[in-house]
């Protein structure tokens, strides 16, 4: 089968090429799945690139690992003990797992848990289900695990017209939420259409430095310290950072998800984590919403699976509008 494999740490374009390796099988509770699309998100340029480079040591040698952790296509193959899914079923999911993609959706085929499938409701299609999964995960965890939005919950969202950022809006909206969107002038309108009642401009006006105060702030840029960060946080506000930053090096922005952790140990501010988990239950949740219009993926581009690191390559330029989008014919 044809798929993406990465011969070292490196750039997209020098380091992943198209190979023709052998088709996986499912062990005990996996799910051969013939991929139909998938979708490029922080963790496959990180482990890609290899930065920070202290994450290497979490994500072992490089050569040989197919990238992509979203996956979107048909049952192929059953594992033992798999009695949910039937050949020829829609389904979409998530091979990370505890930190690690346990193999590769940028392929033909690829294997991925049971527990971590759900169908793809009638009506949404392949390329729409794989821009949903970790970018419409996490959001989702963000807005209605990590905090309890009511109506009237002024949510702040930092990076809004990313992946995360663009289902995040929704989500919040969705559950009764004043948003407030950062972003791009070129986005404001996208962002404002997806539920934000208020858009800032990052290039013209700084919200931390600002008069307004907000309940909940979702930060994935993460460009201004947490300490900054927080003087726009209302009484009693939430602080969730989701992002590791751009600038590469040792530890890149993880001296900043450090620094918020610091907030917390030391009360200065109520600061969680969104951990990304694509149990069945979530992605059924995210389904549902997709298949009744409630959300939308916004989906920046599709490259063919031949251009898998160039679509990896514009993932890490941090310009994406929305989600990056691989697709398998």
């Amino acid at each position: 089968m044809k798929a993406i494999v990465q011969e070292r740490y490196g750039p997209p374009a020098e380091v992943l090429r198209l190979k023709e390796i052998d088709r996986p099988v499912p062990g005990p509770g996996e799910v051969l799945v013939k991929v139909r699309a998938s979708s490029v998100n922080t963790p496959d340029w990180i482990a890609t690139l290899g930065e920070p480079y202290v994450l290497r040591l979490q994500m072992g040698r490089a050569a040989g690992a197919v990238r992509g952790s979203d996956v979107a296509g048909t049952v192929e193959e059953l594992g033992e003990g798999v009695e949910d899914f039937a050949a020829g079923d829609a389904v979409f999911g998530s091979l990370w797992t505890a930190g690690f993609v346990t193999a590769g959706a940028f392929a033909e085929f690829t294997v991925v848990p049971a527990a971590q499938l759900a169908p793809i409701p009638g009506g949404v299609g392949f390329e729409d289900a794989a821009a949903s999964v970790m970018s419409g995960v996490t959001a989702l965890c963000a807005m209605r695990d990590v905090v309890e939005i009511r109506s009237g919950t002024k949510v702040l969202v930092n990076g809004a017209s990313g992946g995360v950022g663009t289902f995040a809006v929704q989500f919040a909206a969705h559950f009764g939420a004043e948003v407030t969107g950062v972003c791009g002038s070129a986005n404001a309108a996208l962002v404002r259409g997806l539920g934000a009642r208020h858009v800032i401009d990052y290039a013209s006006a700084d919200f931390t430095q600002g008069g307004e105060r907000y309940d909940v702030i979702l930060d994935n840029v993460v460009n201004h310290p947490p300490r900054r960060t927080i003087r726009a946080l209302a009484p009693g506000g939430v602080l969730i950072p989701n992002s590791v930053g751009n600038s590469g090096g040792l530890f890149a922005g993880l001296g900043r998800m450090g620094s918020a952790k610091l907030l917390d140990l030391f009360r200065r501010a109520d600061v969680r984590f969104c951990p990304s988990e694509a149990t069945r239950e979530n992605l059924a949740a995210i389904g549902e919403l997709l298949a009744s219009g409630a959300v939308r993926p916004v989906v920046d581009r599709v490259f063919p699976l031949e251009e898998a690191p160039q679509a990896v390559a514009h993932m890490y330029g941090h310009h994406a509008r929305g989600n990056v989008v691989v697709s398998v014919e």
